[in-house]
């Protein structure tokens, strides 16, 4: 157990970061556990009531009942507050966890001691092993709490019984209290442990998916990806969104850029590309991806028609201005690509080869028309050529 304090005490980084989280779900467990407490107690208030006739006794049992309600209803307030994204400090948990281990231990007390001071206090025994197993707590707080409900139950035992009861009481109090420190602890690493795991297995499974569609050369998404997002984006969409985008870019010449430039050099040149496509999502909502070798695919929702040219337009300009050289284009001295593009209203069709041969059609216009440029086609829109530099040409 010391071995086990002290391996969490010193590093583990990722072990402390798990902590941190697990405390925070302690909230969860005092809204639960106080909840039984209440419902319990409060019942069993009727016993010193009618049968006992002992008020006093009852007095205690409500007092132990209401902090506990006081508890869950703190501990439901600050839940609800999680749920809509604020905030809750650990402060509140360990005051709420403080109030919560004072409460039972008191009441432990009342009953092994205070109340029937001519017995041994096994309820208190009981109690002090029971009451923190249910959350995950830092090892030298749990310490804390239990020795001092120890120096309490001690001394009010000393007081009010005969050595030969008191004797017997610190001897199995402490025995409980390492019981319930160990196996505490032990049930708080097996719990962290299993969420650790599960954390492992979650960063194991985003890592495989993600190795499985994105493209490793340029960080886009591969055409595995893209055609599991294009099946998405053409069967659910928003009501606000009234059309949807497809569109294939190719760079210009690319062959003959390698074969000029070299292969480590047309992988750069790809790098590039990839990192301007990349910008888009961030910039303005495009889901990019690369679908071929030097061959390129974007899809996103636009309130009109007329925003495909913006991010067209958007898409040429920042290529152009990585100006990387391109000697043997025929077109410009630098890199430029050549982009096909289909407007469709959403919901308009489903048929995502039809939708995406369309993109290639307007591609292969875009090309026969010098390259350099993109041509837009679309449901109930005429054709129309954007240059380079962003202009529109019927």
């Amino acid at each position: 157990m010391v071995y086990a304090w002290r391996w969490y005490r010193l590093d583990r980084e990722q072990y402390q970061q798990c902590m941190e989280k697990s405390f925070g779900n302690n909230l969860s467990g005092l809204r639960q556990i106080n909840a039984v407490i209440v419902i319990l107690v409060s019942s069993f208030t009727v016993v010193p009531i009618a049968v006992e006739k002992d008020l006093r006794k009852a007095g205690v049992y409500l007092a132990a009942a209401f902090v506990s309600l006081l508890i869950t209803l703190i501990a439901n307030q600050r839940l609800k507050q999680r749920k809509q994204g604020k905030q809750v400090g650990k402060k509140i948990i360990y005051i709420l966890t403080t109030v919560y281990y004072a409460n039972i231990m008191l009441f432990g007390i009342y009953l092994g001691v205070w109340s029937r001071p001519d017995t041994a206090a096994v309820t208190f025994m009981g109690f002090l092993i029971c009451a923190l197993f249910l959350f995950i707590n830092p090892p030298q707080y749990n310490l804390c709490l239990t020795l001092g409900a120890l120096a309490v139950f001690i001394a009010s035992s000393v007081i009010m019984k005969t050595p030969q009861l008191w004797i017997y009481d610190i001897i199995n109090a402490v025995i409980a209290a390492c019981i319930s420190l160990f196996f505490g602890w032990e049930i708080s690493t097996l719990r962290l442990a299993s969420v650790l795991n599960v954390r492992k297995l979650e960063n194991e499974r985003n890592t495989y998916y993600d190795q499985s569609t994105v493209d490793e050369l340029t960080r886009l998404r591969n055409r595995r990806d893209f055609t599991q997002t294009f099946q998405r984006y053409v069967t659910h969409y928003r009501s606000s969104d009234d059309w949807l985008c497809i569109a294939i870019a190719d760079i210009d010449h690319f062959k003959d850029y390698n074969d000029h430039y070299g292969h480590p050099a047309g992988d750069d040149c790809l790098r590039a590309i990839g990192g301007v496509l990349n910008s888009l999502k961030e910039s303005m909502n495009v889901y990019t991806a690369r679908v071929g070798g030097e061959e390129f695919a974007l899809l996103w929702f636009g309130k009109d028609a007329s925003h495909a040219d913006t991010v067209i337009s958007r898409c040429t300009a920042l290529i152009k201005d990585l100006n990387i050289p391109h000697e043997k284009s025929g077109v410009m001295p630098y890199v430029t690509i050549s982009i096909g593009v289909y407007v469709m209203r959403c919901g308009s069709s489903t048929d995502m080869d039809a939708l995406y041969n369309l993109a290639d059609k307007a591609l292969y216009a875009a090309k026969g028309s010098g390259r350099d440029c993109a041509i837009v086609c679309g449901d109930g829109i005429k054709q129309y050529r954007i240059a380079g530099g962003g202009s529109s040409t019927e």
